[in-house]
């Protein structure tokens, strides 16, 4: 079969006209990003932020236009929507409370203006019975590692699990469970890649290792929905949601996309990655997202040659934090070279050495998610912004 080629790719979308302008989807370079990788096609439309949803039948008509070519295996289109106002003119910043002439809302106290948000009960994902997502303040804590190990970890205690690689500009999963295939599609929705006796999905899939995800807040929110339900990810027992570092649209995106069932917090011992650990548990409060426990990586380093051990970034910090906060603590996590050496080879050490003491950790805290898993589900939860 004859690859097919970018050029190719443009041609048909310069076909799908866009009802609401009467002119071609290429028209205006309403096309960006538009990646190809062996048959698998990347691609964002930008639209008026006033449209929104309306979109939605285009973005598929494009996906359709570029399916039906030759050469294709598979097409990602996701809306964006940023374009600044006529002239480049941005928008007033709001006025203090106190300057504006408008009514207060009613019930609102004296001298407090609430906006009001309807909240938007989150849609869970269709044979998916539950979610959880591994979450950490900073990087560079072994969030993607614990992740990883984590849904392993759950697979063998009988449940059947799929992982979600939520960090669209850093994806590790690819690397940490040595994919280098494409995911395949059904003809509506894309197939997630079983690997080691899991489910995982990644942007890092659909492009290689080394292209930058250039994408601007929106894309990346679109391609975040669109990996929670346009996958085939039924049945499962569990969905790990491997997040993003940090507190922002991503995090929240998924907080209101789907009824997480709670949230780990990744962290080491010492001060600087544990004052962010606590914003992120903070977060997870505000958006009433119970968290499941917070986990010490990397709490203690021990010699293989003589089994001394040493305390590199601190010991503690986690399980006093967890304390403090009145949140569960899951346990320690040593730093030790085989669990990196696996980790790089794609192999995570729970799956490459399951009964050894590097095993033994991940093990323990997923026999207590899988615990937090079988509770009684919560109520959905409803997002205010005060």
């Amino acid at each position: 079969m004859t690859a097919v080629t970018k050029d190719q790719i443009l041609d048909a979308l310069a076909r799908v006209i866009d009802p609401e302008t009467g002119k071609s989807v290429t028209a205006g370079n309403a096309i960006q990003g538009l990646t190809l990788r062996d048959g698998n096609v990347g691609f964002a439309i930008e639209v008026p932020p006033a449209r929104g949803p309306r979109a939605e039948p285009l973005r598929k008509a494009c996906e359709q236009a570029v399916s039906a070519l030759p050469g294709v295996f598979s097409v990602t289109a996701v809306l964006t929507a940023h374009n600044e106002p006529p002239g480049g003119a941005r928008p007033a910043p709001p006025q203090p409370a106190r300057a504006q002439q408008a009514s207060p809302a009613p019930h609102a106290r004296p001298g407090h203006l609430r906006p009001r948000h309807t909240p938007v009960a989150p849609m869970g994902i269709p044979g998916v019975n539950a979610i959880i997502a591994v979450a950490s303040g900073k990087g560079g804590v072994g969030k993607s590692t614990v992740a990883v190990n984590l849904a392993l970890g759950l697979s063998r205690l009988g449940l059947r699990t799929g992982l979600l690689d939520a960090d669209i500009y850093g994806p590790s999963v690819p690397r940490l469970l040595d994919i280098r295939e494409k995911p395949q599609t059904d003809g509506r929705k894309l197939i997630p890649i079983a690997k080691l006796g899991i489910k995982a999905m990644s942007i890092g899939f659909l492009v290689t290792e080394d292209q930058a995800m250039i994408w601007r807040g929106p894309m990346v929110q679109s391609a975040l929905t669109q990996m929670m339900n346009d996958v085939v990810w039924a049945p499962l027992d569990v969905l790990v949601i491997d997040m993003p570092p940090g507190t922002g649209d991503a995090q929240l995106t998924i907080a209101q996309r789907v009824p997480l069932k709670g949230a780990v917090i990744v962290s080491t011992p010492q001060d600087i990655a544990l004052i962010d650990a606590r914003k992120g548990i903070t977060m997870f409060n505000r958006t009433q997202i119970p968290v499941l426990g917070v986990v010490e990586n990397m709490s203690v380093f021990v010699c293989e040659n003589c089994g001394h051990e040493s305390h590199i970034f601190g010991h503690g910090g986690a399980r006093a934090t967890a304390e403090k906060l009145g949140v569960p603590f899951l346990g320690e996590v040593p730093l030790m070279p085989k669990i990196r050496e696996t980790s790089d080879a794609g192999t995570p050490i729970v799956d490459y050495n399951p009964t050894g003491p590097e095993a033994h950790a991940f093990l323990a805290i997923a026999e207590q998610v899988a615990k937090a898993i079988a509770a009684p589900a919560r109520a959905a939860p409803k997002i205010v912004i005060e």
